[in-house]
Parts: structure tokens; sequence; C-alpha cells
């Protein structure tokens, strides 16, 4: 079985679990100490580290880059359903994220972006299951 970890910098690590706990992920406490956490976003499959700064650079010996900056990575996350977006961002914005821009809504696929509190950006997005299944071109030809 494949799973997939994102390692995030952050500066304030309760401030990040916060955040993304508001997203409505858990956090694995096995493997969260004072200088990371593991947010699941989808059991045995997806995950998050969240690593304070100095620790999140010792896995490399390049400078480490600031989010709030310059983006290097953006993290889509495909939801079920548009109102799943709407309410992930909702709830961000919340806990102290920022929305950039505006939605992208191309009617098969709708996306988000939100910004943590430390820049590290997320998409959140909705795409129709035959969309994703045909392709968008197909898709748009049966539509019109």
């Amino acid at each position: 079985m494949t799973s997939m970890f994102v390692n995030l910098p952050v500066t304030d690590l309760d401030r990040a679990k916060t955040f993304y706990t508001a997203l409505g992920f858990s956090i694995n406490p096995l493997f969260t100490d004072h200088n990371a956490a593991c947010v699941v976003v989808e059991e045995d499959h997806s995950y998050f580290m969240i690593l304070v700064r100095e620790f999140f650079q010792t896995f490399s010996d390049r400078p480490l880059g600031n989010p709030a900056e310059t983006v290097s990575v953006a993290t889509a996350i495909f939801v079920d359903s548009r109102d799943d977006v709407d309410r992930a961002v909702a709830n961000g914005i919340a806990a102290g994220g920022v929305e950039e821009r505006p939605a992208t809504d191309l009617g098969f696929m709708y996306q988000r972006q939100l910004t943590d509190p430390d820049g590290n950006i997320l998409e959140f997005g909705f795409m129709e299951a035959a969309a994703s299944e045909m392709g968008p071109e197909a898709y748009a030809s049966q539509q019109a």
C-alpha cells in the first residue's frame, strides 16, 4: 500500500495543529512531539507532517525558504462535493488561514485556494466523477 506524507515547515506548532484540525483533519499522537505533528488527511494514505522550521531544516542541507514569501509547492486535496470545498475553506479562514485568490469554477471542476498561517498553500477541489474518468474534454462534449 502506498502512503503519502507532505512535510510542511511551520513557525508555531500549536497554531498549525489548531488550523489543520479546524479543516476536519486529526492529529496522530503517536507521531507527534514538540518538533512535529502528524496530520491525518486520509487514514492509512495521506498525511501532512507539520514540522517546526528548525527541525524541518535538519532534513536538508539546502536553505529553507519562507512559504509566506515564495511559493514552492501547492498541495491539492480533492473532496466529495462543492459544499465540502466551501466548508473546508471557511473553516480554514476561521482558524487563521487566508484565501488569496478567487475560486476557480470550470463547471466540471471547482477549486479554492487556502493559505495556512505560515503561507503554505492548500487547494481544495471537487471534480465531477465522470469528468475524472473521461477527461475534461470528453466530459464537456457530452454536456453540450
